[in-house]
């Protein structure tokens, strides 16, 4: 969408305008609305864990509860390798991108039409809402951390000087979320099925992802289509940067990379060429 402003004698008329053109993405209109941003993640922030108990507590409690069944189910029992890392902190360094990507995108997807009241009363990015969406649980990652640096040294471990590539990977994480976030949200506009369609696509995209076994066990000749798994790439770079993991595998990260790049491109194409339906549709 876009907005120009005309005056009149009494006062200035904002008209707003549908997008033209395959590809529209107002970053000053953005920008002009960050603190409306700023609002809408704060109030993100403080529902999610209004009323609760343990608080943000619950950011540490999921990843953990899932090592511990994963560490005695594929670990104890399935007897899955862990590249000569101790298992639990093998899964752990994969589940902290993991929840954040799948709490992402299950807020992420419903972001629209959950502030249908905004999108049909006043005028900003749409695309505001998604970002949000996928911002609001960034915020877990901190305490999950702090308890992956714990474990570290429970166990041993320095990371080399490959940490500093964290940020990376963190941003790489934020955009696989959003990109995937971009094309669900605006799909669950047209159509509500997509919002139940969603936790059983992150069921399958986790035992598709090398969270509980290792990019290694996947066969050679499977390695490049394997990576067009955006998350495999995410996932064996947290793991080399925290693990201090040796020989990566730069070619899965690559193309992992680069199919981030590539959903992230075509959400932004479809997202802004469908938001100008979302009001009557919505």
């Amino acid at each position: 969408m876009s907005t120009k402003t005309e005056r009149t004698v009494n006062a200035p008329i904002t008209v707003v305008q549908p997008s033209k053109g395959l590809f529209h993405l107002d970053l000053p209109a953005i920008w002009h609305y960050r603190e409306l941003l700023y609002f809408l993640v704060w109030r993100g922030i403080k529902t999610r864990y209004k009323q609760t108990v343990l608080g943000i507590g619950w950011a540490i409690i999921q990843p953990l509860l899932m090592m511990v069944i994963f560490t005695i189910v594929f670990s104890m029992f399935a007897k899955i390798p862990s590249d000569g890392v101790p298992y639990p902190i093998f899964t752990y360094a994969a589940l902290l991108p993991w929840t954040y990507f799948s709490e992402g995108i299950r807020r992420g997807s419903v972001s629209v039409v959950n502030d249908a009241n905004l999108v049909q009363k006043i005028y900003f990015p749409r695309v505001m809402l998604p970002i949000t969406g996928v911002l609001t649980p960034f915020v877990d990652v901190v305490p999950a951390f702090g308890i992956l640096l714990g474990m570290m040294v429970w166990y041993g471990l320095t990371p080399s000087w490959s940490i500093f590539v964290l940020p990376a990977f963190l941003i790489l994480a934020l955009l696989t979320a959003l990109s995937v976030s971009l094309w669900l949200s605006a799909l669950n506009v047209q159509y509500r099925d997509v919002q139940y369609i969603v936790p059983f696509l992150v069921q399958l995209w986790l035992y598709a992802s090398p969270v509980v076994y290792p990019v290694s066990l996947v066969p050679e000749g499977w390695r490049v289509l394997y990576s067009l798994n955006p998350m495999a790439g995410v996932i064996e770079g947290f793991r080399w940067v925290l693990l201090g993991k040796e020989g990566p595998d730069y070619a899965v990260m690559a193309v992992s990379a680069s199919m981030v790049l590539v959903l992230l491109m075509g959400g932004l194409i479809y997202f802004t060429r469908m938001e100008r339906i979302f009001a009557d549709v919505i």
